[in-house]
């Protein structure tokens, strides 16, 4: 049996919603070619009764099925004018269920929009939902504050930055993913044997026994539910569907670039996943709740990977992790004192850092050792204020520290980076890219391919110095850096970028795209990746604080424009307005959404309660287990296999978390050609993704780069790709128009799902567009400069390779087209015999035989050439020979060797 890596197995991709006496939920595969069926009653006018018998359809099936049901609902037998079966709504995947104060919604997606692609799994935007209640209007029982309820419920948008995936899982990182790759099979066969024990489900292996040992495992691990932001809206659903329903989605932000070396294409992809738990706003969510989460708690993952080979088995794939949070005390800010910076208050003493223990025990869990601290907070201040945080930081990293390994142990490093701003001798990026190069090599990255023999033949002392954990298969990060300030948004995010932009520049170097492991400002791969963690902080920005980034890269590199000093205002007074007027409205609206209230009848309302910290403080509503112990305050399995992650361990507690399911070796579950090519569907380039996305070639490389088309060059400041907008007001109007996913529009080009359909049977498929996967609205032009931007556009393809493509061919260069078509042909034929000869082949053509061939779409793997059985015994017998192992002589070899010796003695 072989292995494949699916993060969810069999996932319904889309959706339709039949309406009779009760609710009909029919989901299929993208091929359609795979069905299941959820009955959901409509007489319980307060329960949610759902039905699903874990039956796989056929098309033909499904059909007889919604037959049956339309005939069967009929007002009267044999009425062919009215329907017993109407379609309600198609939708791509279910959000979950939600009951307030009367019956259940279902929650649908019923838009979205690709923005990634990571090994051939698409990853998408929700981009419009609908809310369905499900019980009947005769069985309604209606209450007053329903729709208030209902209201506040809708307040959280989640067309606004909310991802998903159906068949990798977001909630992790691409190194947790790919580790179960390792895992050893036997393990895994155990494994399906105790999940088809304990199945309920008749049809989950049906017809595997008949097909022998072409199996494949597939593989799916438990999302990590602290980043999974509609947990609490699957739960009640959770044990009772098939797995194939749930869709798990999370907030944050998600962007993919195109980085172009050469024409050989690597994507930059960055994923930010925001906590679920202690959610909230900037000054109503601050510190760390009872049970250690912070707010504002976001990881921020970048991954590279070469995208000629898009297999996670055979491709090259890197990422780096890190962290922001707040400041793991219990301290808040009072805004009723309408002031822009209130005081800080602790609000619990914590002598033995109760709250921090707790916090940094999930970070050993999660990422491993050595967890490095860079507190950005304010040292020196006429008026104490910032540096009360710095004060308990220290003195909580310090207790905690005496208890721990010395291998183990926190790394702190303070740094106060608002006083290197206003220095004139000071260089904040140059110091910042010290303390990067330091964590980098502590921490290590992820790779999942050994070293490059071109690392070894020319060795580079910053590689030999990297940390983390070196295994056969490439490397592992063990540990994360930690980032933070008092808000944890423009110094932290200015932070995590130069950290991430040192990162980079090891992962080009370990998939061998660099010759040494350091990237320069001012390069096209540095402009994309800037650009990426710009959109990145103005995205969590308006998330958690109201609005965009006020200071950005350009602001600490000290070359931003003067007239980002007013943009800086504006942004400054729009999250003032949103701190003081609109924050509690948010609060109430994610605390309604993720569970953390639930509307109860006779119970104090949501806008009735006078704080929510007794909901986020579970320890202020009934007592807790025992405490921790002030010294040994880790849990003991964690710190046994440091600097490890343990949740990357193999283990029998790990084992429980994953779903094994065996399939056959050409389904298409784990054809993942099928999954990102889709032959089944009309596609066309202009909307293909891979071209739509941002590349540095087209949107960041100079019009004139003469002989020096390489990513890695040091432009001019004012060279970028961008200038083909036109002149500069162009520009500045389009740099004013760029916003990020959180308020963006949705782009002209895509529909929502049609639910008038004319064919129950068939589906609606969501219209990619030809638009940029990042919510990065360009400037439309008219006419008149249209033709202006194609004639900068194809200009610099004359000066950059000298020719025209509107010029005609020359005789000369036909012919030698003409030849070059014919050689490709030739090689491609696999069948010698099948070839029929040309009439019209030039002269001098070469007929070549093919003696191998691709498997798959992958460069990287041949099939070796076919050799009959009279050759491998040849072979075989002439190796052994040489171990000292002879054949015995046949009767033909014996008459040969009497015959030699009669004529060479006798």
């Amino acid at each position: 049996c072989s292995l494949s890596i699916k993060g969810h197995l069999g996932r319904t991709t889309i959706l339709i919603i039949y309406e009779t006496l009760g609710y009909f939920l029919v989901g299929s595969n993208n091929a359609e070619t795979k069905y299941r069926v959820l009955k959901i009653d409509r007489t319980e006018p307060k329960d949610l009764v759902i039905i699903d018998d874990r039956h796989v359809y056929t098309q033909q099936e499904v059909r007889e099925l919604l037959g049956r049901l339309d005939l069967g609902n009929r007002t009267k037998m044999g009425q062919k004018g009215s329907s017993g079966l109407f379609r309600a709504v198609s939708a791509f995947g279910v959000v979950g269920f939600v009951r307030f104060l009367e019956g259940y919604y279902i929650v649908l997606i019923t838009k979205r929009r690709k923005m990634a692609d990571i090994g051939g799994h698409a990853i998408y935007k929700v981009e419009d939902t609908n809310m369905i209640y499900i019980p009947n209007d005769s069985v309604r029982v209606t209450h007053p504050d329903e729709a208030r309820y209902l209201r506040i419920f809708q307040n959280v948008d989640l067309s606004s930055n909310f991802y998903f995936s159906y068949s990798y899982d977001l909630s992790h990182s691409l190194q947790y993913n790919l580790t179960v790759l390792r895992m050893p099979l036997e393990m895994l066969k155990s494994e399906t044997t105790q999940n088809r024990q304990e199945s309920f489900d008749i049809f989950e292996d049906e017809g595997l026994i008949t097909q022998g040992g072409s199996g494949v495992f597939g593989i799916c691990s438990e999302p990590y539910m602290k980043y999974v932001w509609n947990g609490e809206l699957l739960d009640i659903i959770k044990n009772t569907v098939h797995r194939d329903w749930l869709l798990y989605i999370i907030h944050g932000f998600c962007g993919q670039s195109k980085l172009l070396i050469y024409g050989r294409p690597v994507y930059v992809t960055l994923i930010a996943r925001r906590s679920s738990k202690f959610a909230g706003t900037r000054f109503l969510k601050r510190g760390a709740n009872c049970e250690g989460d912070v707010a504002n708690e976001v990881e921020t993952e970048q991954i590279l990977c070469d995208a000629s080979v898009m297999s996670f088995t055979a491709g090259s794939y890197s990422s780096y992790v890190q962290v922001r949070g707040s400041v793991p005390l219990y301290w808040s800010q009072d805004i009723s004192t309408m002031m822009p910076k209130p005081p800080i208050t602790l609000d619990q003493a914590d002598p033995f850092a109760h709250v921090a223990a707790l916090h940094f025990d999930q970070m050993f869990q999660r990422f491993g050792s050595p967890i490095i601290i860079l507190n950005l907070v304010k040292e020196r201040e006429k008026r104490k204020h910032e540096r009360i945080l710095s004060e308990e930081l220290v003195a909580a990293v310090t207790y905690l520290n005496q208890f721990l390994p010395p291998e183990h142990t926190i790394v702190y490093i303070p740094w106060d980076m608002a006083k290197y701003t206003k220095s004139k001798l000071c260089n904040v990026l140059d110091r910042l890219n010290v303390i990067a190069e330091s964590v980098v090599k502590k921490t290590g990255f992820f790779v999942n391919r050994p070293d490059s023999y071109c690392s070894i033949l020319r060795p580079d002392e910053k590689w030999n110095e990297l940390g983390g954990c070196v295994i056969p298969t490439g490397r592992l990060q063990t540990g994360i850096l930690r980032t933070n300030c008092v808000d944890c948004l423009d110094r932290t995010n200015t932070a995590q970028f130069m950290v991430g932009k040192c990162a980079l520049a090891y992962q080009l170097y370990s998939l061998g795209l660099i010759d040494k492991p350091n990237l320069q400002f001012d390069t096209d791969a540095v402009r994309l990746f800037e650009e990426l963690y710009e959109d990145h902080g103005d995205t969590l920005s308006l998330q958690y604080g109201g609005s965009q980034l006020v200071h950005r890269v350009k602001t600490y590199r000290k070359i931003a424009p003067w007239t980002q000093h007013s943009k800086d205002i504006m942004q400054t007074l729009s999250r003032y307005y949103s701190n003081a007027f609109s924050d509690a409205d948010r609060q109430d609206s994610i605390n309604l959404f993720l569970g953390v209230f639930h509307p109860t009848e006779g119970k104090p309302h949501l806008w009735e309660l006078p704080t929510d910290f007794y909901l986020h403080h579970k320890n202020t509503m009934r007592l807790l287990p025992t405490r921790r112990s002030y010294t040994y305050w880790w849990t003991p399995e964690v710190i046994k296999h440091l600097p490890l992650p343990y949740d990357e361990v193999i283990c029998a507690v790990n084992l429980k978390k994953l779903i094994v399911k065996k399939f056959h070796k050409y389904e298409e579950e784990i054809d993942i050609h099928n999954e990102f090519f889709r032959p089944y569907e009309l596609s066309s380039f202009d909307d293909t993704f891979c071209l739509a996305m941002t590349s540095s070639a087209r949107d960041f490389m100079p019009k004139t780069v003469g002989t020096d088309p390489s990513p890695f060059t040091v432009r001019k400041p004012d060279e970028t790709g961008k200038s083909v907008l036109g002149n500069k007001s162009n520009r500045e109007e389009a740099v004013l128009q760029r916003k990020t996913a959180a308020s963006a529009p949705p782009p002209p080009s895509e529909e929502a799902v049609s639910s008038s359909s004319e064919d129950d049977s068939g589906t609606d498929r969501e219209e990619e567009g030809s638009v940029s996967q990042r919510s990065t609205p360009v400037k439309m032009t008219d006419a008149g400069d249209s033709a202006k931007v194609t004639e900068n556009v194809v200009q610099p393809m004359k000066e950059l390779y000298g020719i025209n493509l509107s010029d005609g061919l020359s005789e000369e260069d036909f012919s030698i087209y003409s030849r070059f078509v014919q050689l490709g042909q030739s090689q491609h034929k696999q069948d010698k015999n099948s070839q029929q000869p040309c009439s019209r082949c030039s002269d001098g053509v070469i007929k070549l035989t093919p003696i191998s061939a691709f498997s798959q779409d992958n460069i990287y793997e041949v099939q070796p050439p076919r050799v009959d059985r009279k050759s491998t015994e040849i072979f075989q017998a002439h190796i052994q020979a040489s171990q000292g192992i002879m054949q015995p002589l046949g009767k033909e070899d014996s008459a040969m060797y009497r015959e030699y010796i009669r004529n060479r003695y006798l």
